[in-house]
């Protein structure tokens, strides 16, 4: 596996390293957190560097005290990327088939079959390391389950415990929730065996252990678990207050944005033929391309060289991709093959969960299906991407195709029902491969993604590249043909006896690896790395940006609109920003992005406390000094009450930040008996800012003062002192913070103090420690039991 890993990714051994966008992102978000952990040696559990400020452990994960970690450390090869992501999967997959019986060395060709499926490779590509991480634990977690209920339950459960612990650790949700429902759906087909068998007794006994495992696994992950939940209902995850479009909204994401990246119903085809619908939207074209042959004829043939290499060859519904999800078409053979072959729980199981990935991935194109697991599925709106639940099928084929050809070796198979399922599946797959090889001219090969082209009259172009394709359909459709014919006749020759089982599972490793091997090159290849000093460096300073930094503020926002500020950190690597790049920013914050800061409504800018603006000017960035940043806090003389969010975020079209306060009805009584009364001698200064907590010198002789300050309302987690006294603050302006200061000299101070975590913290520690102590009794439990049967006269 390790020679496997370092071969695909060989540049890291001369010192390069992959630069995904993703992870060029996550740079600029996390600079501030890094930036200070590094000076301090503090934990920074609040970041103001994008979005006007949010919790940093939904960006960089802090300390969790979970012992199992170290675990992970080694299986990871202590995150030498991106060879410890292949590496991981490899390995995650191997021991799933290991507890699932296979041949050991069968177990390591399903390996490869699993780890090298293509979506894999394009999710590294793009830097999402956390997805990465939990897809290579999800089939050992699956797989725990099955022995336990099936072979051994305390090595089962202990298994269960430490891969659930581990992939719950790397912070993927949406994965985990994806390898829940597929326990559920096994649980369900096991609950049917076991009364069909007699065993519901031992059925529900086991369930009971396996609570253990799982409860241990949750709380050695409580910090993680109880700080997401606990914001996710204020996040973009969380139902929305505004009672506007609810037709469209879920006590989670609104329907469009989670249904937003759906998977074409003909694009399933992609799980045989990769190129089905083009590949990639920035894929590349051989120079014996028709686009290539146009440009060359326009503007000459180093132009349309660099052409070829970035194109919109996908022609599907998605609004972008990266790839298709290409399960490989000898593995998918083997899965056909099973389904004929196999009997049992096990093969409808696995088949019920590849069809209901695939309904899934539909999304908006099977919209009664998708509504109904978006309204009435817990938790499942919480969610967007819904093409990604094809990993549930991505886990479900190969590990079937495994299952049967582990009976097929094992002689447990019919022979007439071996040569019936060769030729049957010989039939679906290779019709269908054949077909499409000679009939691809059946589609028009033009997708939504093309309109902009035409619409500037770049009708020659799509001509071009619809007749490019037509051909990427027709190669790669003769191409899998020919993977499907020489797996038939492995297969074939095999079962005939023809070649020995060591030349067989050579020769099945070798079709399974070259299958996936040229396709994922495709997505992630050598020209994907750079040098370490160019992956260290995500974004160059402009020059707006050095003038900026000279200023001896302590605490101001930037508003970067040289790109679309809302969708890149590059402003978040160097300051404080309104913008920023996060995909569970707050549900208020983007509402109030929507209503307001896309429309440049300068009152709510100016409340932001957004100081400098950075701005294109002939393609230069330039900055500008907005003289009417009201600073970090200031007091107001007047207040108007709403009723709800929707009276909140429309009262913001029409105030003066400076002087009036708008205020939920909800907080009234925060407010009750204040009146405004003239006092030139009152002033608030900030005169400390620390991430966690922000410092301020307050003085009103005359009376008290209504005060709002330039930072994001969260209160599970701020407090606000006086003279060290805990004292009660409100939301106001629909994201601000807000309080009422007794007159007087005062010192204030904002803390952030999660509960969630410091008391999460305790229960992880706690929770881990008996989870490992769990693990090693029933280690020394089989040692003891092999001693005993191993000294028995």
């Amino acid at each position: 596996f390790l020679i496997i890993s370092l071969t695909y990714f060989s540049p890291v051994l001369e010192g390069k390293r992959l630069n995904p966008y993703d992870l060029v992102n996550y740079q600029g978000m996390s600079k501030e957190i890094h930036d200070y952990e590094k000076k301090t040696g503090k934990e920074v559990l609040w970041t103001n560097s994008m979005f006007g400020g949010m919790p940093s452990y939904q960006i960089s994960r802090p300390v969790y005290k979970n012992l199992v970690v170290p675990i992970h450390k080694v299986l990871n090869l202590f995150d030498k990327r991106p060879v410890s992501f292949l590496f991981l999967l490899l390995i995650g997959a191997f021991i799933a088939l290991l507890l699932f019986e296979i041949n050991p060395w069968l177990a390591l060709i399903g390996a490869i079959a699993y780890a090298f499926s293509s979506y894999f490779f394009q999710i590294i590509e793009v830097g999402h390391a956390s997805k990465t991480l939990a897809l290579a634990y999800l089939p050992p977690i699956i797989a725990s389950i099955y022995y336990s209920y099936n072979k051994n339950l305390a090595i089962g459960s202990v298994l269960l415990g430490i891969f659930l612990s581990l992939q719950i650790y790397v912070n993927h949700l949406q994965i985990t929730y994806y390898t829940f429902i597929t326990i559920l759906i096994f649980l369900i087909f096991q609950l049917i065996d076991s009364i069909r068998t007699g065993k519901f007794r031992q059925f529900i006994l086991r369930s009971l252990v396996l609570l253990i495992p799982v409860f241990l696994a949750i709380g050695s992950n409580l910090t993680l678990l109880w700080t997401t939940y606990e914001y996710s209902k204020y996040s973009m995850r969380g139902k929305s207050e505004l009672a506007v479009n609810q037709e469209n909204k879920t006590s989670g994401l609104d329907k469009d944005y989670a249904l937003d990246w759906s998977y074409g119903i003909d694009e399933t085809m992609t799980l045989l033929i990769p190129n089905f619908m083009g590949g990639s939207s920035h894929g590349a074209l051989s120079e014996k391309s028709k686009t290539y042959e146009l440009f060359q004829q326009a503007q000459g043939k180093q132009y349309a060289r660099q052409v070829i290499k970035q194109l919109p060859v996908y022609w599907g519904d998605q609004t972008y991709t990266a790839g298709p999800v290409y399960v490989g078409a000898v593995i998918l053979f083997l899965f056909i093959f099973g389904l004929f072959t196999l009997k049992g729980h096990v093969k409808w199981w696995l088949l019920t969960a590849t069809i209901l990935s695939i309904l899934l991935a539909w999304g908006k194109h099977f919209m009664f299906f998708s509504s109904l697991f978006l309204d009435y599925f817990p938790g499942y709106n919480k969610f967007r991407t819904v093409s990604m639940t094809l990993v549930i099928a991505e886990f479900a084929i190969p590990f079937l195709g495994c299952i049967a050809i582990n009976k097929l070796i094992q002689e447990q198979l019919d022979n007439k029902i071996i040569l019936r399922s060769l030729k049957y599946t010989l039939y679906i797959l290779g019709g269908l491969t054949l077909f499409f090889s000679l009939f691809a001219g059946v589609f028009d090969f033009t997708g939504p993604g093309d309109q902009p082209y035409l619409t500037q009259g770049s009708s020659v172009f799509i001509d071009a590249l619809r007749e490019d394709r037509k051909t990427l359909l027709r190669n790669d459709s003769l191409r899998s043909l020919i993977f499907v014919l020489l797996t038939a006749a492995s297969l074939y020759v095999f079962y005939i006896k023809k070649i020995k089982l060591k030349v067989f599972l050579l020769l099945l490793g070798f079709l399974i690896l070259a299958d996936m091997w040229i396709v994922d090159k495709r997505y992630l290849n050598n020209d994907d790395f750079v040098t370490k000093k160019e992956a260290g460096t995500p974004f160059q300073p402009y020059q707006a940006d050095l003038i900026i930094n000279q200023d001896p503020d302590l605490y101001y926002r930037v508003f970067d609109l040289t790109t679309d500020p809302f969708r890149s950190s590059r402003a978040s690597y160097f300051h404080k920003s309104i913008g920023g790049y996060h995909g569970a920013k707050m549900k208020r914050y983007q509402e109030l992005i929507e209503y307001h800061l896309s429309k440049n409504n300068m009152d709510v800018i100016n409340m932001l406390n957004t100081k400098y603006f950075i701005v294109s000017t002939d393609g230069a960035p330039e900055v500008r000094r907005n003289p009417n940043a009201l600073g970090n806090s200031w007091f107001i003389k007047d207040y108007r009450i709403v009723e709800n969010a929707d009276g909140e975020i429309a009262a913001l079209n029409d105030f003066d930040p400076g002087s009036e306060a708008i205020i939920d009805m909800r907080y009234q009584d925060m407010v009750e008996g204040f009146k405004y009364q003239e006092d030139s001698t009152a002033y608030i200064n900030l005169i400390s800012y620390d991430p966690n907590e922000l410092t301020y010198d307050f003085n009103s002789v005359l009376s008290d003062q209504l005060t709002v300050f330039s930072d994001i309302f969260y209160d599970k987690g701020w407090n606000l002192y006086i003279d060290g006294k805990l004292s009660p603050h409100f939301r106001v302006n629909y994201v601000l913070r807000g309080a009422v200061i007794p007159k007087g000299h005062h010192k204030l101070d904002f803390k952030f103090e999660p509960r969630s975590y410091y008391a999460g913290n305790k229960i992880t520690l706690a929770s881990s420690a008996i989870l490992i102590l769990l693990a090693l009794g029933a280690i020394g439990m089989e040692i003891r039991k092999k001693y005993l049967k191993t000294n028995t006269y």
